[in-house]
């Protein structure tokens, strides 16, 4: 016990994200544009407008926008024409395994890299059986996959590769674009998210007849107006959500910029506590950050990661704890042979420590250091 005084609640809460607005004016300047055309939906300018920016600032060639990205996820599957088992991490959100099911596919779990929390390709390896399609990584807070060793293994196994790449918007390995690597990534713009549109999603793909497929597959199966070639669902984003992008895309740079103050912050404040640990981006990965995360350890921390969690909630600090339900641990899932406890130990013991801190531009220095005056207090107390 310290007996310093508790630094005071933030008058508002604070939570872990917050989205990317754009000046209003911008924004509207757009969508006056859009109702003058009076065109909300089917591939509109804007909507075309932002798929070849996105292009441009990926550094991809074909990408298709959709809805949602879970709807990405989806479409990229079917357009790959995944079958029978596909090999995952149950670290994820479930919109990443749920997809799978809702495509007929066999969701098979691995477990993950205690150090980058992303797919282990060891255990990739002895889950591959002669029922396996597929192999779908994500790149989670922004740490990519080990994208070398996955493509190995496809290529020897001829397996198809998707990365969940929610998590990346804009990530790159050695200059290399995140979105390159695979045959399929695809992208969220859910409010949340570091690049947003609201919400909506987009699919990066390799192969310009896939792309088509895809964009005939968000169209309820169009290609054309009058020829139906595929049992498309709509997936297709409007006018308004691609004009709320298209405003956003350009504020990405300095947004990345603050976290980056944010992130040096937390870093050196909450740097060689006993059980608590800073995720760590590696050098040589750019652009990748989406969140910031501890990892606390509560048989050596003097608290628990749930404790710490609950204590911050008293002075209006809302963190999350992702993914603290893995995806093996659902109704629809635990019966699994893969999603046994014994089978993901590593996966078990993060879901049980990561905290993810309030993390974007707007927070700003002060009230990053200021989450810190508090976590120091929660921690000596």
């Amino acid at each position: 016990m310290t007996g310093a005084p508790a630094p005071p609640p933030f008058d508002e809460p604070i939570y872990v994200t917050r989205p990317l607005l754009p000046p209003l004016r911008e924004y509207a300047a757009l969508l006056e544009g859009i109702w003058e055309r009076r065109w909300l939906s089917n591939e509109g300018q804007v909507h075309n407008a932002l798929e070849q920016a996105l292009c441009e600032y990926l550094r991809v060639r074909h990408l298709s926008l959709v809805a949602n990205g879970t709807l990405a996820i989806a479409l990229a599957y079917r357009a790959l024409r995944f079958s029978g088992e596909v090999i995952t991490t149950p670290f994820t959100s479930p919109a990443t395994v749920n997809a799978l099911t809702w495509c007929g596919l066999t969701p098979v779990f691995a477990d993950i890299d205690p150090v980058t929390l992303t797919i282990d390709p060891d255990r990739i390896e002895t889950a591959i059986t002669e029922r396996t399609s597929a192999i779908v990584g994500v790149h989670i807070y922004g740490m990519p996959c080990e994208v070398g060793r996955i493509g190995q293994i496809a290529t020897r196994c001829n397996l198809r590769v998707v990365y969940d790449g929610a998590h990346a918007f804009g990530t790159a390995i050695d200059g290399k674009p995140i979105a390159q690597f695979g045959d399929a990534t695809t992208l969220s713009f859910h409010a949340t998210k570091l690049f947003n549109s609201a919400e909506g999603g987009a699919i990066v793909v390799a192969d310009p007849h896939v792309k088509e497929l895809i964009d005939s597959w968000r169209m309820l199966g169009f290609r054309g107006e009058d020829t139906v070639v595929v049992p498309g669902i709509n997936a297709r984003m409007n006018e308004l959500e691609a004009a709320l992008g298209l405003a956003n895309l350009g504020l990405v740079a300095a947004e990345q910029a603050a976290r980056a103050e944010i992130a040096s912050v937390y870093a050196s404040r909450l740097a060689g506590r006993a059980g608590m640990t800073c995720y760590e981006i590696p050098p040589n990965v750019s652009n990748s950050r989406l969140y910031f995360l501890l990892r606390i350890d509560g048989s050596v921390a003097p608290l628990s990661r749930d404790a710490l969690w609950e204590r911050l909630k008293r002075f209006n600090v809302f963190a999350r704890r992702y993914f603290h339900l893995l995806c093996s641990d659902l109704a629809f899932y635990r019966d699994l042979p893969s999603a046994r406890a014994g089978n993901l130990p590593v996966a078990r013991r993060a879901a049980d420590e990561v905290l993810c801190l309030p993390f974007y531009g707007g927070l700003g220095v002060a009230a990053a250091h200021r989450i810190c005056d508090i976590i120091d207090h929660i921690w000596m107390n």
